[in-house]
């Protein structure tokens, strides 16, 4: 499975047959393929507004392939196949009708989401008359339409209200999620955290697999552990280590207990996955990748001197950019107020020296900072000990949010009262605990607490001149 926010690959390689058939692999530009597609699955004489509900589908159906890696994870040579079967209609060398060309034109880098999720929606659809599906009917579309419905009360009607259309998604090379190296004891980084959630995952539905305490991105005995069973479940060498094998069978394994690739995903939101660099962030741009920079850029204001403090908004405002360049002058960098990827490992790095600097004890007077790994059901910290005293506090004000022990193991109780929380303040219910949701719950503890936001975590001796 790719990483970060879906993006629209420039080619994409289709298979002329079924998965397994002998069949020739063709690659070509995206926007060619779904132009392909949406001539030979839908009849240009629809309404407009028929023909982009359809398209919408045809692109999002497509992303999904892509971003959930369904068939490079099986070790398959191609994105998506050519067989309605199993994906969509796609014949070589068709031709293409002007009228749907120019739609696709405008709308291929545009798909569906769930709300609060971040792969692009398994937009199922069949024509809905020789075959009828749970997903959305290609002729049900054409009597929508002329009842007047538009294309996105059209998408609502057949895969529910809670769906948003994502425009203008940025378009780039296809990469795959394997990082061409092998992961072993002793590794760190963003690829680790990835692997380690995943395997947190799947061990609901396998529980032989031991959860992994920490997923914190270093490869340690609880990871080896986890990887070992793992490949003993699943057939694998049992080495301990994640190759290209490895790799992909647990990207293979987690989009399948997530159903992922079905139309009832249960969805991968934005805090399942680490604040990782995936493209530059520039003024003007509102997303939860700024609202985790402006987050790190609060607390490293907090401690440095001349860094600008910040407010958290979500929003690449004059005062992110003027933040961002004062950071970048104070690390020694250009001063271009545009956080590319030398930005935000220093950025990130900063951030995470002064966590490890921070003694968890300082919980007692102020909302410790945000530990850096991602929190749910089945991780044992210091952390989730803090996490609880939050939530308990805050229930003895808003009691429909849980009380819960402080004994530092994330557990089903725990993760209902996370949902409350998130129920509570808009955010996505996931009961997952990252940067978004610790900072809120911080932040709510601190307004019941000491009756300010007391934020952004500045411990009384900790500031830092520069």
């Amino acid at each position: 499975m790719l990483t970060g926010e879906p993006f629209i690959p420039r080619e994409i390689t289709v298979h002329l047959g079924a998965p397994d058939e002998n069949a020739a692999n063709v690659t070509l530009s995206f926007p060619d393929y779904i132009k392909n597609v949406a001539s030979s699955e839908i009849y240009p004489t629809w309404p407009e507004t028929a023909l982009r509900a359809n398209i919408y589908a045809i692109v999002s159906f497509a992303l999904n392939r892509v971003y959930t890696e369904w068939y490079r994870s099986r070790n398959y040579p191609f994105d998506i196949t050519a067989v309605t079967q199993y994906d969509q209609k796609f014949i070589e060398g068709r031709e293409i009708y002007d009228n749907i060309s120019q739609l696709v034109d405008e709308l291929f880098d545009d798909y569906i989401r769930r709300d609060g999720n971040i792969e692009p929606l398994f937009a199922a659809f069949c024509n809905g008359t020789t075959v009828t599906c749970s997903g959305l009917s290609q002729w049900g579309t054409v009597d929508l339409a002329k009842q007047g419905l538009l294309p996105y009360e059209i998408l609502q009607y057949y895969y529910g209200d809670d769906i948003t259309i994502v425009k203008d998604a940025p378009v780039r090379a296809a990469t795959h999620s394997y990082p061409d190296e092998i992961l072993a004891p002793g590794s760190s980084g963003g690829a680790v955290q990835i692997m380690q959630i995943q395997l947190n995952r799947i061990s609901r539905n396998y529980p032989a697999i031991p959860k992994i305490p920490d997923a914190n991105g270093t490869y340690d005995s609880a990871t080896e552990s986890a990887v070992r069973e793992f490949q003993k479940i699943f057939n694998l060498p049992e080495t301990g280590v994640i190759d290209k094998a490895t790799w992909y069978k647990i990207e293979y394994i987690y989009t399948s207990v997530k159903h992922l690739a079905e139309l009832d995903s249960e969805g991968i939101t934005i805090e399942e996955l680490p604040f990782q660099f995936t493209e530059n962030l520039v003024p003007n741009m509102r997303n939860e990748q700024v609202r985790g920079l402006q987050y790190f850029l609060a607390v490293v204001g907090a401690y440095y001197e001349s860094v600008q403090p910040i407010e958290i908004t979500g929003i690449y405002d004059q005062q992110t950019e003027e933040s961002v360049k004062s950071f970048q002058r104070v690390f020694g960098l250009s001063q271009t107020g545009v956080v590319d990827e030398t930005t935000w490992d220093l950025i990130f790095r900063a951030y995470a020296g002064i966590v490890e600097s921070i003694p968890v004890d300082v919980a007692e007077y102020i909302p410790v900072p945000y530990p850096g790994n991602v929190m749910q059901e089945g991780v044992t910290s210091e952390y989730v000990r803090i996490l609880q005293e939050y939530l308990s506090f805050i229930h003895e004000t808003i009691p429909e949010i849980p009380a819960v022990r402080n004994t530092g193991y994330f557990g089903p109780l725990t993760r209902a009262s996370v949902i409350a929380f998130q129920r509570f303040s808009g955010l996505p219910e996931n009961g997952v605990v990252g940067v978004v949701t610790w900072d809120a719950i911080g932040g709510l503890y601190s307004d019941l607490r000491f009756g300010y936001g007391k934020r952004p975590y500045q411990a009384p001796g900790y500031t830092i001149t520069g």
